[in-house]
């Protein structure tokens, strides 16, 4: 499973850090980071989410008001 966050659409309402730990406030800049993650595209970081960790990524995904966030499973597919 992958996760895609969009940065440059994130208007730091900061949802996706109270549901996974893997979203951290970056107060100075007004959006969240994902941590751990790689630099894909200007703006859109990914990275593979830890096993276990599922229902907090697509939880993170799903309350983020502006859908900046997208979870992908293992074939590519987005299930959020």
């Amino acid at each position: 499973m992958k996760i895609e966050y969009d940065r440059n659409t994130c208007t730091g309402m900061f949802q996706c850090t109270a549901e996974w730990d893997q979203f951290a406030e970056n107060r100075e800049e007004g959006k969240a980071d994902l941590l751990d993650s790689e630099e894909e595209d200007e703006g859109i970081f990914v990275r593979d989410v830890p096993e276990g960790a599922e229902f907090d990524a697509e939880m993170a995904a799903r309350v983020c008001p502006v859908d900046a966030i997208k979870v992908y499973d293992d074939d590519g597919e987005q299930i959020v």
